[in-house]
């Protein structure tokens, strides 16, 4: 399998370090390791891995993350990716 990602540079996805309590949530439910901890609080390891699915900033009690869920289409490159063909969704 290759590496998943999105278009670089046009993920919406941002992360306040000063509000990250270190919890750990977002490295847990993020499919596409995009954080990673340091010095106990998150840190965003490869931004362009995000497809934006919004499952970080719904399970980040401290409103550390934001992004525009549904940017990149999510559905569309998992349809894509499964079927080896150009994304493409219903939307």
């Amino acid at each position: 399998m290759t590496e998943m990602r999105y278009i670089d540079d046009v993920v919406t996805l941002e992360l306040d370090v000063s509000r990250c309590n270190g919890c750990t949530q977002c490295t847990l439910v993020c499919p596409h390791g995009v954080f990673r901890m340091r010095d106990k609080r998150a840190a965003v390891v490869d931004r362009n891995r995000c497809m934006e699915c919004g499952a970080c900033s719904r399970n980040c009690a401290q409103g550390a993350i934001s992004l525009e869920p549904g940017v990149g289409c999510a559905a569309a490159i998992i349809n894509g990716w499964l079927t080896g063909s150009e994304p493409s969704c219903d939307c």
